[in-house]
C-alpha cells in the first residue's frame, strides 16, 4: 500500500485533486493567471501561446477555465501535471501543502516503524534518571582512582568521604573508610 502512495502519477495525483482544487474557489483568478503564465513562459514550456490565452480568457467561468486546463494537462501526460504542481507549489504554497493527494503522501504506513516514537521511548525516564545514573558513574569512577595504587591521594579522598553523609548513606560511607585505611596501610 505504501509503494502504490508514495509512486503515484502525477496523472493520478492531479485527478485526485482536480475536485478540491474546482471546488468552493480555492483558487482565484489571480493565481490560475500565474499559474497558466508560468506553464507558458516557463521552461519547460507546457502551454502553447495560443493554449494560455485560451486558460486566461476573462469571458469563461474560472471554474470552467480551471477544469479545462487540469483535464488538458492530464491528457498531455505526467511531465505536464508535474509542471502543474510546481507552478501550484510557487503561487499558492498553503493550498499545495493542503493538497488530498499531499495528505495522503504525508500519511505513514501503519506497518512501519516511527522512529521517533521509538527514539523517545529509549529517552523516556528524564532527567532525574541521567543524574542518578551520572552520579553513580562519577562516583565509582572517584572510588576506582582513590583506589589505585598508582596514585597518592587517599587523604584527599578521605576527606572528600568525610562529607559523603550528605551524598550517600552512613553504612556506605563506613565501607569506604575502612577500605581506604585498609589500603593506607598496604
Amino acid at each position: 500500500m505504501m509503494f502504490y502512495r508514495s509512486y503515484q502519477s502525477y496523472c493520478h495525483r492531479l485527478q485526485h485533486d482536480m475536485y478540491f482544487l474546482i471546488s468552493t474557489s480555492r483558487l482565484n483568478e489571480q493565481v490560475v493567471d500565474k499559474i497558466v503564465l508560468q506553464l507558458n513562459r516557463v521552461y519547460p514550456q507546457i502551454l502553447t501561446n495560443e493554449e494560455a490565452e485560451k486558460f486566461r480568457n476573462p469571458k469563461a467561468s474560472l471554474h470552467t477555465r480551471l477544469s479545462d486546463l487540469l483535464k488538458h494537462l492530464q491528457k498531455k501526460g505526467d511531465r505536464h501535471c508535474q509542471e502543474f504542481y510546481r507552478a501550484l507549489q510557487i503561487n499558492a504554497e498553503q493550498l499545495f501543502n493542503d493538497l488530498p493527494s499531499r495528505k495522503i503522501l504525508k500519511t505513514p504506513d501503519p506497518t512501519e516503524i516511527d522512529t521517533d516514537k521509538e527514539q523517545y521511548m529509549l529517552n523516556d525516564r528524564g532527567p532525574v534518571f541521567f543524574l542518578a545514573c551520572f552520579s553513580v558513574a562519577a562516583g565509582l569512577a572517584l572510588f576506582w582512582y582513590c583506589c589505585n595504587s598508582e596514585t597518592q591521594v587517599i587523604g584527599r579522598a578521605r576527606r572528600i568521604l568525610g562529607f559523603s553523609p550528605i551524598i550517600i548513606g552512613g553504612h556506605v560511607r563506613n565501607i569506604c573508610m575502612l577500605y581506604l585505611e585498609d589500603m593506607s596501610r598496604n
